[in-house]
C-alpha cells in the first residue's frame, strides 16, 4: 500500500532544493513576471471597456462583464489552489496555470462577440487563480531561510505595482494599437515564464 501511495504522489511533491546564483535570479524573474501579469490583467481592461464595447457593438455597461467575469473566476479558483497543488504538485500546477492563462488570453484577443469574450475571460480568470499563491510558495521554497524576507518583498512589490500600472498600460495600448493587444502582450511573458519555471524546477 505504501509503495502504491508513493508511486501515485507527484514527482515534485518533495521539498524543493533551494536554487542559487543566476538560476535563483532567473527563477525569481520568471515567477515575478507571472504574478505581475496575472494581477495586471485585473485592471488593464478597465480603461479599454469603451473601446471593447464599441468594437463588439454592446453598451459600456455590458462591456464591464469582461472585468467582473475574470475577477469572479479567479476568486473562485484561489481557495482550491491548495488542494490542486497537493494533488498534482506545485510546479506542475503553476506551469499549467500559466499555460492556461496564456491560451485564454489569446482567445480573449480573438473574441468577435461579447459572449465569446466573457467566456474567454472566465476561463482566463480560472486559469490565473492559482498563480499568485503558488508564485509566493515557489519563491519561499527556493530561497534560503535567511533570504526569504527578500522573496516576500519582491512578491509584494509585483502585487502592489501591477494594479497601478494596469490602467496606464491599458490606456496607452488602446490609444496606440487596438484593444486585443492588452491580451496579446501576455503571450510572450507567459510562455517565457512557464518555460523558465518548468526547466529550472
Amino acid at each position: 500500500m505504501a509503495a502504491n501511495s508513493s508511486a501515485a504522489a507527484p514527482a515534485d511533491a518533495a521539498p524543493l532544493k533551494p536554487l542559487q546564483g543566476g538560476m535563483l535570479a532567473l527563477m525569481t524573474i520568471a515567477v515575478a513576471f507571472s504574478t505581475f501579469m496575472e494581477v495586471l490583467d485585473m485592471t488593464i481592461v478597465n480603461v479599454a471597456v469603451p473601446h471593447i464595447a464599441g468594437s463588439l457593438a454592446v453598451s459600456p455597461s455590458e462591456g464591464t462583464w469582461a472585468i467582473s467575469s475574470y475577477s469572479m473566476a479567479s476568486a473562485i479558483m484561489q481557495p482550491l489552489t491548495g488542494w490542486i497543488a497537493r494533488r498534482f504538485g506545485e510546479v506542475r500546477t503553476f506551469v499549467f496555470s500559466v499555460f492556461l492563462f496564456v491560451v485564454f488570453s489569446m482567445l480573449c484577443g480573438l473574441a468577435t462577440s461579447m459572449p465569446m469574450l466573457v467566456v474567454a475571460r472566465l476561463l482566463q480568470g480560472a486559469g490565473s487563480g492559482p498563480m499568485v499563491a503558488l508564485a509566493l510558495s515557489l519563491l519561499l521554497a527556493n530561497y534560503p531561510k535567511s533570504k526569504q524576507g527578500i522573496a516576500l518583498a519582491l512578491w509584494a512589490m509585483t502585487v502592489v505595482i501591477a494594479p497601478v500600472l494596469g490602467p496606464i498600460l491599458g490606456g496607452w495600448i488602446t490609444d496606440n494599437f487596438t484593444w486585443p493587444w492588452i491580451f496579446y502582450i501576455n503571450l510572450p511573458v507567459g510562455i517565457g515564464a512557464a518555460m523558465t519555471t518548468w526547466f529550472l524546477l
